[in-house]
């Protein structure tokens, strides 16, 4: 890094961090993030935009920024996040070594455990992702999957086929289309509160052995700018104690809203 880019970086980062004292009086123009609706954890549906926005936002304001979230499905999230100028980024993303590559993570926004989901008619029980050679797995296009499960499909060692989104390899999963499907835990409980789910909702079981707990985070894009948001925001979020906001939000979301949180 030269002394220029390095001073500008610096700028940045000192300005973004002081925004908000200096600013509090004054209008503040909103921070536009894409974002693809997935709920509880990004989707105007529920409280404060759902959990990981709610996170988010508590941060930014300290910052004195207003976070704004705009939807898109996924690959367009991901388009508008990197290129549009509108936007400061996208989330919520898990992290890749590919994705370091294009983003700027900032520091977690929300924790998700990814499992396998199946009907209980056509159980599966597996103690490794070796073991599902030949079920016929759908996933959604454009997610990051754990590691292994990742390397798994591009040695061929599993059958995949990717849905657009959860909602859509639920139903599949329920016409039985596919043998199983991998999903968020907390994803899939709320899609199996919703109505044109619910009364399905005692046919699908899951296993969450298969797969490590993962953070999200905001994809900020990879630029100066990026990089100072970036700085300004995980400076911020030090002293936000983030298990304890997720089970504060869980419990105010409440029990109904969803189901075995």
């Amino acid at each position: 890094m030269n002394g220029s880019r390095a001073l500008c970086l610096l700028g940045l980062t000192i300005g973004l961090l002081a925004a908000g004292p200096a600013m509090s009086d004054s209008p503040v123009a909103p921070l536009h993030i894409a974002a693809e609706d997935w709920p509880p954890y990004v989707t105007s549906a529920l409280p404060d935009n759902g959990v990981a926005v709610a996170a988010a936002s508590t941060v930014f304001a300290r910052l004195g920024n207003v976070l704004e979230v705009d939807y898109f499905p996924w690959k367009r999230t991901m388009e508008f996040g990197l290129h549009n100028p509108r936007y400061a980024g996208f989330m919520a993303v898990w992290r890749t070594p590919e994705r370091e590559k294009l983003c700027y993570f900032s520091s977690p926004i929300a924790s998700t455990q990814t499992v396998l989901a199946y009907l209980k008619e056509a159980p599966l029980q597996a103690s490794s992702l070796s073991e599902l050679k030949g079920v016929r797995i759908g996933t959604v296009g454009g997610y990051a999957n754990d590691d292994e499960f990742e390397t798994q499909v591009r040695k061929g060692a599993l059958q995949v086929e990717e849905g657009v989104n959860d909602e859509t390899n639920l139903r599949k999963l329920l016409s039985k289309r596919f043998a199983a499907i991998v999903i968020e835990k907390r994803v899939l409980r709320y899609l199996l509160s919703t109505p044109q789910f619910r009364t399905e909702r005692d046919r699908i079981g899951f296993a969450g052995n298969l797969f490590r707990e993962r953070p999200v985070h905001i994809c900020f894009k990879r630029s100066p700018e990026g990089q100072a948001r970036q700085r300004a925001f995980n400076a911020a979020a030090r002293d936000l104690d983030l298990p304890k906001f997720e089970r504060d939000y869980w419990r105010r979301l409440g029990d109904e809203a969803l189901p075995g949180g």
